[in-house]
């Protein structure tokens, strides 16, 4: 059965995040795996804690995750599995990876500021070094089926025909409207430079038989236009795929979607190549 992995550590920003994987999971027919990686506090970590107060703490996060779970599983009509972990989160979705081999990881996406542009969070962390599709989401976002979906694409970056088709099955579920936004160029403008002409037959054949059209950025800020947009057209989700950079890339460089996934209003889809 095709799964979905939440992950919460049971902040209010991770469990709008499960109710919005439990919406998401009941829409497509999915089973939802509610992830939680225990930890203790760094004060009482710095305290010397009995093997059996451990596992008693470890036993009662998990009757905590497994009751959430039986109530998502009531509530939304869907199968719920609860899996507790003691390990760091990225080790802990590597595990779910390996086990459930999932579709999409759900997580809560942190409100904008200077630090969360510059370093990152826990969900732009899963970004960057797992080649999974994240989907992370604002704490104000209530589930709802997206009817407007925006794909910033960079054409001269290569066009994965699984991107392609994982859209095309999201708009087919939703009956989304799919706008192709071009964060470089029109589609006239690349194909003057004699931009391979293969690419827009790709989206084209992709996403055949969806509704779909193809729109530009005209912004200095490729960021700050992609914002414009989701604002002007009311989007209800933004698809984008993060560019894998070099060490020396990764230094100089950051990036978009990574930007993007911090405090953006609508959730973020990240699909990787």
């Amino acid at each position: 059965m095709e799964t979905i992995v939440a992950a919460t550590n049971y902040s209010d920003l991770a469990e709008n995040a499960v109710q919005y994987a439990a919406g998401v999971a009941r829409l497509s027919g999915y089973r939802l795996v509610l992830l939680n990686d225990f930890s203790v506090s760094v004060h009482m970590g710095n305290t010397l804690i009995s093997a059996e107060t451990l596992e008693k703490l470890t036993q009662e996060n998990r009757l905590l995750l497994e009751s959430k779970a039986l109530l998502l599983s009531a509530q939304y009509g869907i199968e719920v599995i609860a899996e507790t972990t003691f390990s760091f989160v990225d080790h802990a979705i590597r595990e779910m990876l390996f086990r459930y081999q999932p579709k999409v990881i759900v997580m809560g996406m942190e409100e904008k500021s200077v630090e969360q542009e510059l370093f990152g969070n826990t969900t732009t962390f899963i970004i960057k070094k797992l080649r999974i599709p994240v989907l992370a989401v604002p704490a104000h976002v209530r589930f709802a089926i997206p009817k407007k979906v925006i794909f910033a694409c960079d054409v001269l970056n290569g066009i994965s025909e699984e991107v392609l088709a994982q859209i095309k099955n999201l708009a087919v579920i939703t009956r989304a409207e799919i706008e192709v936004l071009l964060i470089n160029d029109t589609i006239y403008e690349l194909k003057e430079l004699n931009t391979d002409k293969k690419a827009f037959n790709l989206i084209d054949d992709g996403l055949e038989g969806i509704d779909y059209y193809y729109k530009n950025v005209r912004s200095d800020s490729v960021i700050k236009g992609i914002a414009n947009e989701v604002i002007t057209t009311a989007a209800d989700l933004l698809i984008m795929v993060p560019e894998k950079h070099g060490f020396w890339g990764s230094v100089i460089r950051r990036s978009k979607t990574r930007i993007m996934a911090s405090g953006l209003n609508i959730p973020l889809l990240s699909i990787p190549i």
